[in-house]
C-alpha cells in the first residue's frame, strides 16, 4: 500500500489517508467493487489509530468511494467509467425533503454583520459613493477566491469571479454569454427558478429525472442539451446529492463537444460531513465549468449577492458579449461582505452551523 502520514503538513492525519485512498480509487488501484485495505490494516501502516482511520473511511462513504459491507469491510462502489449504462430510477415523490431553500434557520448573526457594516462606513467614508467594476469589487472577489481555494478546493483568480445580485440574473448572464441557439438540460424535479428564468430568457429547455445519485443515466446519454445545469449537493426539492461516480459521469459527457456545465452550489457549504463537498469545478480538466453560489444561505436570503467562477476559455466571450453590464450590487454591501469573509466572521458561522447540525443528527 505504501500510505504515508507526513507529519510536517499543517492537513490532519485522516484527511492525508483519505486523499491517497480517494486517489488510488480514481486511479484504478481498487476498481469498482474490491475491498479495500481494512482499518487495523491501514492504522497499522500509517501508524495512526484505527479511529482515525475511522474517519477518513467515513468521508469516502460521504461522496460515494466506498460503502461498508457487514461482516466483509469496505468495498469500492465509484465508477470511472461505463458512463450511461446503469439507470438508478427511484421514486422522487417519496424522496422530497421539505426543506425551502429560503430557510432561515442558518442566518448569519445579526450583531456580526452590523458591527461589519460599521467598520466599512467608517474605513471608506465617501468612497462608498464610488461605482464598483462591472464585474465586482476586487476586494470581494479577492477573497472570494481565497476562500475557494482554502475551502472548497477550487484555484481561481479574482478576475474569473464575477458578482452578481443572485442566481437568477446569473444565470441570464449565462444565457447570454453562451447564446440562445443552445439546448439547455436542467434536473427533474429542480428549484422552479431555474427553468422559469432559462424560458424567459427564450431558450431550449430539457427536464432530465434524478435518480438516487443524480440524473438518470440513460437521460442524460440521450439528451440534445450541450448545457448542463446541475445542483450537485441536496438539490432541491429531491434532496438528492451526486456520488464521486455521478460528478464525474457529467465531467464526461461535458467532454464530448462544446458542452458546458453549471455547478449551482447553492447549500453545500452546510454539509454534515467533516469535510468539504468535492465541487465539479475542482474535479474538472476540461476547462468548461461555471461554479455558481450565493449568499443567500449561508448568511441571509435578503443578501441578493451572488457570485460565478468562468473557466478561463469563457474569460474573453463573456466581456466581450455582457461585460458592458454594470454590477448589481452595490458597493457598500460588497465591501460589508469581503470584511466578514476576511476577518473570519464567514468561516466561524458556517463551521458553528455545520457542529449543530451533526449534533442534531
Amino acid at each position: 500500500m505504501k500510505y504515508i502520514i507526513n507529519n510536517s503538513l499543517k492537513k490532519s492525519a485522516y484527511l492525508q489517508i483519505y486523499e491517497q485512498v480517494k486517489k488510488d480509487i480514481v486511479n484504478g488501484l481498487y476498481p469498482y467493487n474490491t475491498k479495500i485495505p481494512s482499518k487495523r490494516l491501514l492504522a497499522e501502516e500509517c501508524g495512526v489509530s484505527i479511529v482515525t482511520v475511522e474517519h477518513s473511511y467515513a468521508l469516502l462513504c460521504d461522496e460515494g468511494y466506498i460503502e461498508p459491507k457487514e461482516r466483509s469491510g469496505y468495498f469500492v462502489v465509484y465508477q470511472s467509467n461505463d458512463f450511461f449504462s446503469l439507470d438508478n430510477t427511484i421514486n422522487i415523490k417519496k424522496e422530497i425533503t421539505p426543506l425551502s431553500p429560503t430557510s432561515t434557520e442558518t442566518n448569519f448573526p445579526f450583531s456580526v454583520f452590523a458591527r461589519s457594516m460599521r467598520k466599512v462606513l467608517t474605513d471608506y467614508g465617501d468612497g462608498l459613493f464610488t461605482k464598483p467594476s462591472n464585474y465586482g469589487c476586487m476586494q470581494l472577489r479577492e477573497c472570494i477566491s481565497r476562500y475557494l481555494e482554502k475551502n472548497r478546493g477550487i484555484k481561481t483568480s479574482p478576475e474569473q469571479i464575477i458578482i452578481g445580485s443572485g442566481a437568477e440574473y446569473l444565470y441570464g448572464l449565462i444565457v447570454s454569454m453562451l447564446g440562445r441557439n443552445r439546448i439547455y438540460a436542467c434536473e427533474k424535479p429542480s428549484y422552479e427558478k431555474i427553468e422559469l428564468v432559462y424560458k424567459a430568457n427564450g431558450v431550449e429547455f430539457d427536464m432530465l429525472p434524478l435518480g438516487k445519485n443524480g440524473i438518470q443515466s440513460n437521460h442524460l446519454a440521450k439528451t440534445n442539451a450541450s448545457v448542463l445545469h446541475v445542483t450537485p449537493y441536496r438539490s432541491y426539492p429531491s434532496g438528492v446529492t451526486a456520488n464521486a461516480s455521478k460528478k464525474m459521469e457529467y465531467l464526461y459527457w461535458a467532454s464530448l463537444g462544446d458542452r458546458y456545465i453549471v455547478e449551482d452550489d447553492f447549500e453545500s457549504e452546510f454539509t454534515v460531513s467533516k469535510k468539504n463537498e468535492e465541487t465539479i469545478f475542482s474535479l474538472s480538466k476540461f476547462d468548461n465549468v461555471i461554479y455558481m453560489n450565493t449568499f443567500s444561505k449561508t448568511i441571509s436570503p435578503s443578501l441578493r449577492v451572488g457570485y460565478m467562477v468562468l473557466p478561463l476559455k469563457l474569460l474573453d466571450i463573456f466581456y466581450n458579449t455582457v461585460g458592458f453590464y454594470s454590477c448589481t450590487v452595490p458597493l457598500f454591501e460588497q465591501l460589508v461582505l469581503a470584511e466578514i469573509i476576511n476577518n473570519g466572521d464567514f468561516e466561524r458561522h458556517i463551521n458553528r452551523v455545520r457542529r449543530n447540525k451533526r449534533k442534531n443528527m
